[in-house]
């Protein structure tokens, strides 16, 4: 059974976050563990509220399962802060596995989930032990500094940063491709775009659904492809009658699981 684990912001409403993360290790085939970097008091339509977990505890959570079940692959996802980004560089460092960075910066609902002040912590010390970061178009602009760059070139961009390989993922801007960019070779991998008025934790499914086929053995081209489709299932099966926002993806088809009298 591969062990993945995801160090990232809970969502109280159950559709991004580790909530996400942890139905696509799920739905993948995998034992998903969490260390929690921040709390949000968080709906479909936005985040009201935000606690950032002590840095110290933050790593015992990472030592806790680091020691006892041991990991096969991890993802980042919100960092929040300078002190955070540290205290998990610091660790990582010196338990090098693979490793998806999702660089959220803003959420959907334009909440700050990554301060300015820890953006360039971000990349000095997280990129460099990426198996592969995975930035929507937004971010990797933000990133590179290049609005209004195409794909192929922003993923150039993001490697040159220090991280080995990067996804600029589809779900933004005209081109509906994830574009994959390994240092070496360019791999644009389609991606349907569906009308579903349920994307909330789509980047969360996608990141955890490559960590979880990096676990599996895949190789990055491989789990790319089919991280895309796991996200645009997701999607497809999203619960739009959840919240008055846009609602969550479902990864694990939550309808047809409904138990029967």
């Amino acid at each position: 059974m591969p062990r993945c684990l995801t160090i990232a912001g809970s969502d109280s409403g159950g559709g991004a976050g580790i909530q996400a993360d942890l139905k696509a290790f799920a739905a993948a085939g995998c034992h998903g563990m969490s260390a929690i970097v921040a709390l949000t008091a968080q709906s479909t339509v936005g985040v009201t509220a935000m606690h950032e977990a002590p840095p110290a505890f933050v790593r015992a959570q990472i030592e806790a399962v680091f020691s006892d079940i041991g990991v096969d692959a991890a993802k980042t996802g919100m960092l929040f802060s300078h002190a955070i980004i540290e205290t998990v560089a610091d660790f990582l460092a010196a338990h090098p596995l693979p490793l998806v960075v999702d660089p959220v910066m803003i959420a959907s609902s334009g909440a700050r989930l990554l301060r300015e002040d820890a953006v360039d912590t971000l990349v000095a010390r997280i990129f460099p032990l990426a198996t592969v970061i995975t930035p929507n178009l937004y971010e990797a602009e933000a990133l590179v500094g290049a609005p209004g760059a195409s794909r192929r070139e922003l993923a150039e961009g993001l490697v040159a940063l220090g991280a080995c390989a990067a996804i600029v993922t589809g779900g933004h801007g005209e081109d509906t491709v994830d574009w994959l960019f390994d240092g070496r070779e360019h791999t644009a991998i389609p991606v349907e775009r569906l009308a579903v008025a349920a994307t909330h934790g789509a980047g969360c499914t996608h990141s955890a659904t490559l960590c979880a086929l990096l676990a599996h053995g895949w190789s990055l081209a491989d789990a790319a492809r089919g991280a895309a489709l796991a996200a645009t299932r997701a999607v497809r099966q999203g619960l739009v009658e959840i919240g008055a926002g846009d609602g969550p993806v479902d990864v694990l088809g939550i309808r047809d699981r409904a138990p029967s009298r």
